[in-house]
């Protein structure tokens, strides 16, 4: 299976290129009164109009720059038939990985989103089920 990892802070996640649609740079956000605070907002990606998250809020990481009305990078996941971008501060790579290279997360009913962790020599990188996440 394929992963994109990316950063939030210091930090490294993943999530399966199955749920990715693409990539994208720097754009406007567009602030909506109101919203829960995991909404950063909404962009404009080639005419559609997508909600962004912010993810950083959503795995419950301190996050000082939340208030940015631009993102370093977005990704725009595709989950239950919907578009959602999530913004993250910078996209590292896309790695190939075998699903037993990723070691299983004990059973904790308040992170069930989290599906293991891939441990490298230099690095750590937690992989995330964005479709439990999500929908939570």
């Amino acid at each position: 299976m394929q992963v994109v990892v990316f950063n939030l802070g210091n930090e490294q996640f993943a999530v399966e290129t199955s749920k990715i649609q693409t990539i994208t740079d720097v754009m406007k956000v567009t602030r909506v009164p109101k919203a829960p605070a995991h909404i950063r907002g909404l962009i404009n990606l080639r005419g559609s109009i997508l909600s962004l998250l912010d993810i950083n809020l959503l795995l419950g990481l301190d996050n000082s720059e939340s208030n940015k009305t631009e993102a370093e990078n977005i990704i725009i996941l595709k989950v239950n038939d919907e578009q959602i971008g999530i913004s993250v501060d910078q996209v590292h790579e896309v790695l190939d990985v075998e699903e037993k290279s990723i070691q299983k997360f004990n059973d904790d009913k308040n992170q069930a989103y989290i599906k293991g962790i891939l441990n490298f020599s230099d690095r750590v990188v937690t992989v995330i089920d964005i479709d439990k996440l999500l929908t939570n």
